[in-house]
């Protein structure tokens, strides 16, 4: 009995001594190994995980206290994902409260509607977070990574802001703003007007690039929309400089030219009938609504004004008209 009894004392006071250090553990600060120490934390990862990433940092001194403490509190389950930093020597308990608040950084891109896919390429491969996979590839190898059926990267990838953990690929970014890009323009294609002169989601994201460059103006969009389905309609050409300009790639030096006009290429909608071959920018919403929804209208034509408004013309006496009027203002 007296054994027993003092077993029973020594097991008593181990756990007392064990509950009082763990006490003292969880509450007393961490030495970082540097200043700032930075943790990125991916979706789906495990407290177990999180804590072995930190036990391997020497932020702690074993995995098993931080796993504990969060099971003991019941938010083992609770890590988010982010980007953490900590700038200050900080307490386990503190700790985990930073991870499970979810109070991290996040990084972001964005790719800007009206841009051209080298222009998103160059921002994507220039973030300094983001971990580069696709520099080597040509455009029919990246399309086949991120799922498409498209043979063509231009305008394929919705303008947006792009949240992301640092050490994310280029090419998880891309497949997010390809199938982002689907699923608008395939919510929009089953909304639209009838009897449109578009065959498939993807002319409509051709005209939508189209009208994207043509006009920032919102008011604008529907009716530019108006003018080119009218033109569609009737087997015109569609004659905007845009796609000119964008066949003309690097050769473009700021100014258009009659030349550039005259000069057959298969973007230039001067000299061809139809839509060019694939898009010449990135849509926005707005502009791949207005597509799909153009105004119903009369106009054949359409100039820009010079504050960034154009004036629709019916006819091309009224447009000429037009025309000069504003190129004088303009001079």
């Amino acid at each position: 009995m007296r054994t027993l009894l003092r077993l029973l004392f020594i097991v008593t006071l181990a756990i007392i001594l064990l509950v009082g250090w763990f006490y003292l553990h969880i509450h007393s600060k961490i030495t970082l190994p540097y200043v700032p120490y930075e943790l990125s934390i991916r979706p789906g990862s495990s407290l177990k995980h999180v804590a072995q990433k930190l036990a391997q940092d020497d932020v702690l001194i074993t995995k098993w206290s931080l796993i504990v403490l969060a099971r003991y509190l019941n938010r083992d389950a609770e890590i988010k994902a982010g980007d953490y930093q900590l700038t200050e020597n900080i307490t386990q308990i503190a700790l985990l409260e930073y991870l499970t608040k979810g109070d991290a950084r996040h990084n972001e891109i964005t790719f800007i509607e009206g841009w051209t896919f080298s222009q998103l390429r160059k921002i994507l491969n220039e973030h300094p977070a983001i971990v580069n996979t696709t520099a080597n590839l040509n455009d029919q190898e990246l399309l086949q990574l991120i799922g498409a059926e498209e043979t063509a990267t231009e305008g394929l990838f919705f303008p947006d802001t792009y949240y992301f953990i640092k050490g994310d690929s280029d090419i998880d970014i891309l497949r997010r703003a390809y199938h982002a890009m689907r699923n608008h323009l395939q919510a929009s294609w089953a909304l639209r007007t009838e009897s449109l002169p578009l065959a498939t989601p993807y002319e409509a994201l051709i005209l939508a690039s189209i009208i994207e460059k043509e006009t920032a103006i919102e008011s604008d969009r529907a009716l530019i929309a108006g003018v080119f389905v009218n033109r569609l309609r009737k087997g015109m050409r569609l004659q905007t400089d845009p796609t000119i300009i964008y066949g003309l790639g690097e050769q473009f030096d700021g100014n258009l030219r009659k030349k550039d006009l005259l000069a057959d290429q298969v973007y230039n909608t001067y000299t061809r009938a139809g839509l060019p071959p694939t898009p010449i920018a990135l849509p926005s919403l707005a502009s791949i609504r207005a597509a799909l929804n153009p105004a119903k209208t009369d106009a054949l034509y359409f100039v820009a004004k010079g504050n960034g408004e154009s004036e629709f013309s019916n006819n091309l006496t009224d447009h000429n008209e037009a025309v000069s009027k504003y190129q004088k203002q303009q001079k």
